[in-house]
């Protein structure tokens, strides 16, 4: 079986709306009974560490297998890693950690060439 497989720009978008539609219907399905009711303390104080630990998952590839470079290490993505979570832990800003990495990417990409 040779040639590729090609999809219009209405399936794509069909597809993106299915798997939303989908991964929201997901959620909903556990989330959506507990209603108003009261969580349990100990689930609470678990489900506060989420974010931090979903965060680095989803960033630690791009840092160090990112795609724009074959998937080597790339010294300007791990400095503007570093940058970002030593500001982040100095300043308690999210908005101030994202804007030091972005300038610091831009400027180590620069650098770098």
């Amino acid at each position: 079986m040779t040639g590729t497989a090609t999809a219009s720009t209405a399936e794509i978008w069909l597809v993106i709306i299915l798997l939303g539609a989908g991964t929201y219907f997901l959620r909903l399905s556990f989330l959506g009974p507990l209603g108003r009711r009261k969580l349990p303390e100990g689930l609470l104080r678990h489900l506060r560490y989420t974010p931090v630990a979903v965060l680095p998952a989803l960033i630690a590839p791009g840092v160090i297998w990112p795609a724009a470079t074959g998937g080597h290490a790339d010294p300007a993505r791990i400095f503007a890693a570093l940058i970002t979570v030593v500001t982040g832990i100095a300043t308690r800003s999210t908005v101030a950690a994202i804007c030091a990495g972005l300038v610091s990417l831009y400027l180590g990409l620069w650098l770098v060439g």
